[in-house]
């Protein structure tokens, strides 16, 4: 258990993350706890005790006609409160402060639940008035910590009355039990102290207008029984003998016996001194911690205002995660032309030639093109036009993202319909009028601008294909070779395609680029087998290219198109993004965020700091 200004502090800082926290939960939709019960406690109860002055509120209580206000002028030193031999029946509280505490709204938030009114006459407090007034005045003789309350009967006829004793018990951090031989017993003083228990006050017993010879066996039993019957365990334990006139002079001794009251008293002591000796720390938060308690609840109290955030903020969550790039993006996306990537491949490999290789084979590629030519010109005149691969794929391409954006539309109208209050509207103003005709309008235009290979994807592909020239040394070593020798038999390779009806293949011509030598010439791959073979696009690979490379080569090829699908959907779901849902994605992402942002964390944290001290049961 901390000290009081430990304990202070802590509340203190619940108190500002809250603050802190509620505009944020509240642009979730969630409402700022104001009118909850634990929030009201939090800011009129425990923060008006932990910012005022350290002191401690003593409450005098008891039944009717047991001499309470005779106990509290004794403990005042002074005539405080009217008494008299009949039932006077205090109908308001009177409170009796320290030199120096003379704030009256220091003392209105101590005892928000009364008027205050400054005392002007020991009769003041009988006045009947249907207010719930407090008459309070400074006490010459008051310890500098300690506040004496002298409460209404707990028993009254008058329902106020015990109401306005009720408050009073909530109010003080200490209650003296004034019983007697008569009240102890009381069912309406068992009930009252009942609850001051249940509320964990502490508890001091005064035993008063006893016989201090003929009640000594009794008082024990009285004691027992009333402690029974309220589960109390009283601090302190104290008989005071029936002797009017010293009652009248304020000479009352006081005489304290031990917790079970089976002592027998010895010189008397004063009640005022050891209250104020009580150890201020623990009792204060003691008092204190019954309304800790609800506002640290998990069900009813910050608990369940945080948990109703981290519900709003899931809801978020799932919003984002339905707009997010992958769901919009989650679409069918064709396949790269296998010539887009062996031309990507034979750029690259061109880099890792040798210059005089890099000489011969683009020689003989430009030659090679001269020679074909005329075979797919007559290819085409008997099969017809042969159709542009990069045209289709961008048509296919273009279906598929209008496809994908009309999905995200019907998403869209589907979460405006059966959304929470913050995204219902917001995707309502999103969907209005034309805007299905115009964002797939806007998103054909933004596709037919984009270019078939982009600056990232070639990065991308080009990294790749070092990673796999790095992890494929020995297919490498190989296929270096076949190009050296390609090289090298290059002008009867270019004349053998020229004559042996290879070139009439125009499909696999042009799709794959891939030019393969045969058995008849030793089995000498040329520049198409090692381009088709690292593709695995190369239908007419030599049998002299190892199967280990035709398999790691299959890998890598789908791993380029793998790539080049998913940046192509990252490019769909940022423009969708940027021209349609970025400003609403902010706000789902912000508001899914809000549990693990550092205002939340604070109010977690200050919440389980005084959960962990102890101060909260």
């Amino acid at each position: 258990m901390s000290d009081f200004t430990t304990f202070a502090a802590n509340l203190k800082q619940l108190d500002v993350a809250l603050a802190q926290l509620q505009p944020v939960a509240e642009r979730l939709g969630v409402s700022a706890p104001v009118g909850a019960e634990w929030f009201e406690l939090l800011r009129h109860k425990l923060l008006p005790q932990v910012e005022s002055r350290p002191l401690l509120v003593v409450g005098i209580v008891g039944g009717t006609n047991i001499g309470k206000s005779v106990v509290f002028n004794h403990l005042a030193g002074e005539v405080a409160s009217a008494s008299s031999p009949l039932a006077a029946g205090t109908r308001h509280p009177v409170c009796l402060v320290p030199s120096g505490l003379e704030d009256a709204d220091e003392l209105a938030r101590l005892f928000e639940a009364f008027e205050l009114h400054r005392w002007h006459a020991a009769e003041d407090s009988l006045a009947d008035s249907p207010e719930d007034r407090l008459f309070w005045r400074t006490g010459e003789n008051m310890p500098p910590q300690l506040l004496l309350l002298d409460a209404p009967d707990v028993d009254s006829d008058a329902e106020v009355n015990w109401q306005r004793a009720r408050t009073i018990r909530q109010s003080a951090d200490v209650l003296v039990a004034v019983l007697t031989q008569q009240k102890y017993n009381d069912a309406a003083v068992k009930q009252f102290f009942r609850a001051a228990v249940e509320a964990d006050k502490p508890i001091v017993v005064v035993f008063n207008q006893c016989d201090l010879e003929a009640d000594a066996d009794y008082w024990p039993q009285w004691l027992a029984t009333f402690c029974e019957a309220t589960g109390a365990t009283p601090e302190l334990v104290y008989v005071v003998p029936y002797d009017r006139k010293a009652a009248e002079s304020l000479r009352l001794p006081f005489y304290r016996v031990k917790a079970d009251g089976a002592t027998q008293p010895g010189e008397p002591t004063s009640l005022r001194d050891e209250l104020a000796s009580l150890h201020f720390d623990t009792i204060k938060i003691r008092t204190l911690r019954g309304a800790l308690t609800r506002v640290l609840d998990e069900q009813q109290g910050v608990g369940a205002y945080l948990r109703s955030i981290r519900e709003v903020a899931a809801q978020f969550e799932a919003a984002a995660d339905t707009l997010s790039s992958s769901e919009m993006a989650r679409v069918a996306w064709p396949t790269l032309p296998a010539s887009i990537l062996v031309d990507e491949i034979r750029d690259w490999w061109d880099a890792e030639r040798s210059e005089w290789s890099r000489q011969v084979h683009g020689f003989y590629r430009t030659l090679g093109r001269g020679v074909i030519w005329p075979a797919k010109k007559a290819w085409e005149a008997m099969a017809g036009p042969h159709a542009d691969p990069l045209a289709t794929f961008h048509q296919r391409e273009r279906q598929a993202v209008v496809l994908a954006v009309e999905k995200l539309i019907d998403e869209l109208d589907r979460l405006s319909r059966i959304g929470n209050d913050t995204l219902r509207p917001r995707l309502e103003r999103l969907l209005r009028g034309d805007a299905r005709a115009e964002l797939l309008r806007r998103v054909e235009a933004a596709h037919e601008r984009l270019p078939a290979v982009d600056q990232d994807y070639r990065q991308f592909l080009r990294n790749e294909l070092n990673t796999w020239r790095e992890s494929n040394p020995r297919a490498v070593r190989v296929l270096r070779s076949l190009d050296q020798a390609a090289a090298v038999a290059r002008p009867a390779i270019t004349v053998t395609l020229a004559v042996s009806g290879w070139v009439l293949a125009g499909d696999l011509v042009s799709q794959a680029a891939v030019h393969a030598a045969g058995d008849t010439l030793g089995q000498v791959a040329t520049e198409a087998a090692i381009a088709g073979g690292i593709t695995g696009g190369g239908e007419a690979i030599v049998s002299g290219t190892s199967e280990g490379v035709r398999q790691t080569a299959g890998r890598l090829f789908l791993r380029l198109q793998a790539g080049y699908a998913r940046r192509r959907a990252q490019w769909l779901a940022g423009w969708l993004e940027g021209e349609l849902l970025g400003s609403l994605l902010g706000e789902l992402r912000s508001g899914a965020g809000v549990p693990h942002g550092e205002t939340f964390r604070d109010v977690q944290t200050a919440v389980d700091v005084l959960r962990e001290d102890g101060a909260g049961g």
